[in-house]
């Protein structure tokens, strides 16, 4: 796979897979413009290099052509990040949208219309590809969070181009996760929490080769705690994966892994943010109560083993939260890897509940990466190989 600046730009016209899929309001206002922002030096450095850009990009799950998800909507942010005018084209295949592209200049842009809007991206139609690939010369994927997916933009449109490279972003998203289960300085830590066991099976076991401690946290760890005969109350529990917490612990004990689990919780007589707290061990959770978050002994814990890793991974909060009174312990975490990386440690965070909480809790520049791509970044953990990295990298073997 070759990069950026292997590629002269200059009166070229580089079509980019962007990856523009933002948050808009009810009056279609973007209200978070991360992944248009992480786009900025990958666009910067074709313009400045003397090429033009079509960006292409999906938005929602349109179901045909659906005006709440034209990209006409965040035209103007994406102005703004860019800082300077752009053209938009109502379509991305067809005559009109190929007369915008045909005449652009060096340092224009031109917005394509939401890819979704046609079937044949999902589909992954040839003929779709062929149409797209015609607004440029070169093909440059920017868009790590659609990486997992095999669509018409992301991987068959690859095959119409001699020249394809990685964007700035993608590039960056590829080194943070080799960082963390290749190339880390040890010793190396995961910290993989949220609600179910069932969803991080393939991440846990395909990442024990690679590390040196395993913090499990969040919801997960009740049926550890019930598999060993622990009382949980109500906590969230996974009753048919049990018996692979058992697997785990022995492949972990084989690979001289370290597996640490919460030593006590703060729990609920509801699931509410006013609910009425107590704080229990964690094996110990009367039959009405839930744990909810972690307690202050866990913390210390975890704090003690954050502050001696040296690379770390963190997916999944530690508690529900979204409710303020159950979030003491993803705040409390994030606080022991912000100490960590200023200390000279490497942290990646990524998976949507643990990007969303190092946003919300003001983490988000204080941690080595923040990943864009939640399902793609996950993939990756699990030793699957990405189909549109694949794309680019088969061509120019």
């Amino acid at each position: 796979m070759i990069s950026l600046d292997q590629i002269d730009f200059k009166e070229k016209t580089a079509i980019i897979r962007v990856d523009f899929n933002v948050p808009l309001d009810e009056k279609n206002n973007v209200t978070d413009d991360t992944r248009i922002r992480a786009a900025l030096p990958t666009i910067r450095y074709i313009l400045d290099n003397g090429g033009a850009c079509v960006l292409m990009s999906h938005l929602g799950r349109p179901k045909g052509r659906e005006a709440k998800y034209s990209l006409i909507h965040i035209k103007q942010r994406i102005e703004e990040v860019l800082e300077q005018s752009i053209l938009f084209s109502e379509d991305c295949v067809g005559k009109q949208a190929e007369n915008f592209s045909s005449k652009l200049k060096p340092g224009e842009v031109l917005l394509l219309e939401n890819l979704r809007f046609y079937n044949e991206e999902i589909e992954g139609d040839r003929r779709f590809s062929e149409e797209l690939s015609k607004h440029g010369s070169i093909y440059v994927n920017d868009a790590f969070g659609t990486a997992h997916r095999a669509h018409s933009s992301t991987t068959l449109i690859a095959e119409f181009f001699k020249l394809k490279c990685s964007g700035k972003l993608l590039e960056k998203e590829i080194k943070a996760i080799d960082k963390v289960t290749n190339s880390g300085e040890k010793p190396v830590l995961a910290i993989i929490g949220g609600a179910k066991i069932s969803s991080k099976i393939t991440i846990i076991e395909n990442i024990l080769e690679k590390i040196d401690d395993l913090i499990i946290g969040g919801g997960m760890a009740y049926t550890f705690i019930k598999a060993k005969g622990g009382k949980i109350g109500q906590s969230l529990c996974e009753e048919d994966y049990m018996e692979f917490t058992f697997q785990l612990l022995r492949k972990a004990k084989d690979k001289n892994v370290k597996i640490h689990l919460p030593i006590d919780v703060i729990a609920a007589d509801n699931f509410s943010n006013t609910a009425n707290t107590k704080v229990f061990k964690i094996d110990s959770i009367p039959d009405n109560w839930m744990g909810l978050d972690s307690g202050p002994e866990t913390l210390l814990l975890f704090k003690e083993i954050v502050s001696s890793s040296k690379t770390i991974l963190w997916n999944g909060p530690l508690g529900v939260f979204e409710f303020p009174n159950f979030a003491k312990g993803t705040i409390g975490l994030g606080m022991y890897i912000a100490e960590a990386t200023k200390n000279g440690a490497f942290s990646l965070v990524g998976g949507g509940d643990s990007v969303a909480a190092v946003k919300q809790f003001g983490f988000e520049n204080k941690v080595s990466y923040v990943s864009t791509g939640g399902g793609a970044m996950l993939e990756s953990l699990e030793g699957l190989v990405l189909p549109a990295i694949q794309a680019l990298e088969n061509e120019n073997d």
